[in-house]
């Protein structure tokens, strides 16, 4: 649930590989090639595996200075896939996991970039994520994949990047099980990000 968040956003710094973008740029990020996947310890038989197969959000990068970029994200809780109905149930519909009817929604806003790697195509992106109505500082680590043009959206200006984090699920209220079922959980993020203004041209096409 970290979601995935976590490296889904980085994406701003990646503009700095771009010069060509000489003025902050928006992006969107493309729902059809991003996932963000989160593992966890079950009574150490297993490590199963979940995804939100919703993420939505807008990445804002300035190649002048990477380290201002913003990143906004939108998951709704209801899209969590565990793979198992039971247990999706059980997660959405029992107070000791998710209180997806007064938090429908888990949100990540950047506040800064951190630890830039000398060629750039690294760097830990810090954040506020948001889970139950509980909002903590996580931080990404990030790799970039790609900076350049898309060839599914005309030439358009696109990053692609991957980012990793481990949580603690107890920090937002859900420690049932604890520690028979892992506290921990091993989030990871792939993103496709692509200028808005394309991207909203291809959904309209």
């Amino acid at each position: 649930m970290r979601s995935a968040l976590a490296g889904l956003f980085a994406a701003a710094l990646l503009a700095t590989a771009a010069p060509a973008l000489a003025a902050p740029t928006e992006y969107t990020l493309d729902p059809g090639h991003t996932q963000v996947r989160f593992s966890w310890n079950h009574f150490g038989f297993s490590v199963p595996e979940a995804n939100f197969n919703d993420v939505s959000g807008t990445l804002t990068a300035d190649p002048d200075d990477p380290t201002a970029a913003r990143v906004d994200v939108t998951i709704p809780v209801a899209s969590v896939d565990t793979h198992v109905p039971a247990l999706n149930d059980h997660l959405l519909n029992k107070p000791e996991f998710f209180k997806a009817k007064e938090h429908p929604t888990i949100t990540f806003k950047s506040t800064g970039v951190r630890n830039v790697a000398e060629d750039r195509q690294s760097f830990e992106l810090v954040g506020d994520l948001t889970v139950n109505g509980i909002t903590k500082q996580v931080v990404l680590d990030t790799t970039v994949n790609k900076v350049g043009k898309h060839p599914m959206y005309d030439g358009a200006p696109a990053a692609g990047f991957n980012a990793t984090t481990t949580l603690k699920r107890s920090d937002f209220g859900m420690d049932a099980y604890v520690p028979a079922v892992s506290d921990e959980l091993d989030v990871r993020i792939t993103v496709e990000a692509v200028e808005a203004d394309a991207f909203a041209k291809k959904q309209e096409g």
